[in-house]
């Protein structure tokens, strides 16, 4: 199959099963600098001021990720601006531990873990018409050290994350690049843009990826239903159109879906629920 996902399509939310529903709600309320949303005894939504993004829910005897399953590597939130970027750096500094920062030429990258060990990166783009593309128009990502105090420099000193902070990519660690790429290139529709040792970068629409794949820890096992851990991620699709040519797809290749209210869930090869609805 060669038809594409359409330029629109983004990711929507992610969903984190914890064991401690405070614990992660005051990270990402406090360090990420999202807003929560709605809260109850089991689950907690939080986003920006119109917009949700992450989906927590309380599972306490969900059994921790052991080293071989695959699973998330990390969520990624996109914020608007690189003094958003700074602000971030400065919450993380007073009230965490930063794990690493990157310059990629297309984003600037700040990554740290959750309170359960989930992989977090807060990035900021570059305009487009500077991202490096190769000869064939895809998008050339790479790494080198991110300026940290430059960062700081601009920082807006905000509490919360931006109006406009999306999910920007989310990256997993996967059991087999292989069938990851048949899986999400060959059936769902997304387009390689970066391919390395080890690791696949697809997005739809020209984007530096919507999603990562690697297999540099070398997982074998994929990830159990009822894990900690990601529980399910979204994709949003511009229209009826595209959802069905993605529900065909799955139904020809013998990919089995889920309906649910306005699109359908399906599961990838390592056991990563994907929800697919109309934006």
């Amino acid at each position: 199959m060669t038809d594409h996902l359409p330029g629109s399509t983004r990711i929507g939310r992610t969903a984190l099963t914890v064991a401690n529903l405070e614990k992660s709600i005051e990270f990402y309320r406090d360090v990420v600098g999202l807003v929560v949303r709605a809260k109850s005894e089991a689950a907690a939504t939080l986003g920006t001021e119109t917009e949700p993004l992450l989906e927590l829910r309380r599972d306490a005897d969900a059994q921790p990720r052991n080293r071989n399953q695959a699973g998330l590597f990390h969520n990624a939130f996109e914020v608007t601006s690189r003094a958003a970027l700074g602000a971030t750096l400065e919450r993380i500094r007073d009230r965490w531990t930063l794990n690493g920062a990157s310059d990629h030429y297309v984003s600037e990258a700040l990554y740290l873990d959750d309170p359960e060990g989930n992989g977090v990166e807060i990035y900021c783009d570059r305009p487009q018409s500077a991202w490096p593309r190769r000869d064939d128009g895809t998008v050339r990502i790479g790494t080198i050290p991110l300026d940290l105090e430059a960062v700081a420099a601009e920082s807006d000193r905000a509490a919360t994350v931006p109006d406009g902070t999306t999910v920007g990519h989310v990256h997993l660690e996967t059991t087999s690049l292989e069938a990851a790429r048949e899986f999400y290139v060959e059936t769902l529709g997304f387009q390689v843009q970066t391919e390395i040792h080890g690791a696949l970068f697809v997005s739809a629409g020209g984007y530096h990826h919507h999603l990562g794949v690697n297999a540099w820890a070398g997982r074998s096992q994929p990830r159990p239903a009822d894990g900690r851990g990601l529980a399910w991620v979204e994709l949003l699709v511009p229209s009826t159109t595209a959802l069905e040519t993605i529900r065909d797809r799955l139904d020809v290749t013998g990919v089995s879906v889920t309906e649910r209210e306005s699109g359908f869930e399906t599961t990838d090869p390592d056991g990563v629920t994907v929800r697919i609805r109309i934006a």
